[in-house]
């Protein structure tokens, strides 16, 4: 176990003792070992060792050698079932340490880690339907804890009515708990893998958007990143006096293509903050408050956007930011670039995103429908509203909206551009609270009752 050595060498630190059979470098391989060198013991006159004292002094002894003695070196090799080395190479024991011991990579940004899945997510080709031909991209967008499967059914009427015109792509970067890093993140990811099937899809011209609930909100956050402006900023005239017009007919580009369709279905436009916008507390301001204030805890960062508690280096809620141009993205010039913008909203029996927030509308607002379909082609499609832009509005007596200020601001943000609003009512359905859900036809034939809202999605699809 304990093998003799002699005194360590010049240039050699007096620590490096160990057995070189268990080294993991040499201090010097071309520098001959001196040789192994025999100790005499002195005898005493008693002639007893000095290795091997008595009685009282041998317990002192022992006690006292916690350590080996300098003239020993421990033999870790014979512990390790290994054979010494020729030569007799001894340890350098500074870099043996730095052998066991190294220090940790730095842990990637949250933005780098986004670019990554979004760049992963964009190379598989498992999700994708349509002709290779088409030229025109439909990426559609799942919500909170849901997957590209979400869409399966949606994206297969959209190939089978609309054949050789559209190439859809199922986002595959947020799923499960991904869903809750926050929508921010979640857009980052977005953005990256649409940026990665443009690059892959060279035919491509022009890209329409699909979303469900939260992915609604991930889409605005994505296509605020992916905006290209058509019009040069440095000749271009401040963008407070620029005419309404040259706003509406920028030209701008979503990741360098034409965009199209922008189309929600039961998304949280406006947060689901106070006023009955998450329908499963039943506006009881308690509950309210203390979901506003535990939603985190359940639903990460996304709890946080959700309920407008976000406040990242002392900016307004990241929702808020998107009603308008700002640092983070131009997300109202994006969403203004688009031809066609459509917000399908449950009327009834969706516990999970109220009406008015998917509708972007104030309670006054809200009309009095009767539960009963204007074409039976679409039996859950109760009204269609084209609607109009905020600047065409009378205004309004708003009392009841001002109560929060937040979802003024919001409201008045994107009604900036026209909405096509479109009610639904799955009211007959025996899976009629399951409406969140129904109207996605998230499981087929489990929610097919929102067969017609896709339907009715595709028969009016900007091609």
């Amino acid at each position: 176990m304990w093998a003799h050595a002699p005194p360590s060498p010049p240039g050699m630190p007096a620590s490096s003792r160990l057995y070189p059979s268990a080294t993991c470098s040499l201090a010097s391989a071309s520098a001959p070992s001196p040789p192994r060198r025999r100790r005499r013991r002195v005898a005493s006159v008693m002639g007893q060792s000095q290795s091997a004292p008595s009685g009282r002094n041998r317990n002192r002894g022992r006690s006292s050698w916690r350590w080996p003695p300098p003239g020993l070196a421990l033999d870790l090799g014979f512990l390790l079932g290994r054979k010494p080395r020729p030569g007799g190479g001894r340890l350098d024991l500074a870099n043996w340490m730095r052998c066991l011991v190294s220090l940790p990579l730095p842990a990637p940004t949250a933005e780098a880690a986004a670019d990554a899945e979004g760049k992963a997510a964009g190379s598989r080709v498992e999700e994708e339907v349509g002709a290779e031909e088409a030229d025109h991209l439909v990426v559609m967008v799942n919500g909170l804890y849901g997957s590209s499967s979400d869409w399966k059914f949606a994206a297969e009427q959209f190939v089978k009515r609309l054949p050789g015109k559209v190439f859809v792509h199922r986002s595959q970067c947020n799923h499960s708990k991904l869903t809750y890093d926050g929508v921010d993140i979640m857009g980052e990811r977005l953005a990256e893998e649409v940026r990665q099937v443009v690059q892959r899809k060279t035919n491509l011209r022009k890209i329409s958007f699909v979303a469900h609930s939260l992915g609604g909100l991930v889409t605005r956050y994505a296509i605020g990143k992916l905006y290209e402006p058509s019009i040069d900023e440095a000749s271009s005239l401040d963008i407070d006096n620029t005419s309404e017009g040259q706003k509406l007919c920028d030209g701008g580009k979503i990741a360098g293509l034409e965009p199209t369709n922008f189309i929600t279905s039961a998304t949280p436009h406006l947060g689901s903050r106070w006023n009955k916008q998450l329908p499963f507390l039943f506006g009881i301001p308690p509950l309210e408050r203390t979901a506003a204030e535990t939603a985190h805890f359940i639903v990460g960062r996304t709890g946080k956007h959700l309920f407008l508690t976000d406040r990242d280096d002392g900016k307004p809620p990241l929702l808020l930011r998107m009603v308008e141009d700002c640092d983070d993205g131009k997300f109202m010039s994006a969403l203004r670039s688009f031809k066609h913008r459509v917000a399908y909203a449950n009327i009834t029996y969706d516990h999970i995103v109220g009406w008015r927030t998917s509708s972007i509308r104030r309670q006054h607002e809200l009309p009095k429908l009767k539960l009963t379909a204007n074409d039976k082609k679409y039996p859950h499609v109760i009204n269609v509203d084209n609607g109009s832009s905020e600047d065409d509005q009378h205004e309004e007596s708003v009392e009841v909206s001002l109560a929060d200020s937040l979802e003024e601001r919001m409201i008045r943000g994107l009604t900036q551009v026209n909405w096509e609003r479109v009610d639904v009512c799955i009211h007959e359905s025996w899976l009629r609270y399951n409406a969140h859900n129904n109207i996605q036809v998230r499981i087929h034939p489990v929610n097919s009752d929102g067969e017609d809202v896709i339907y009715h999605m595709i028969d009016n699809f900007m091609v």
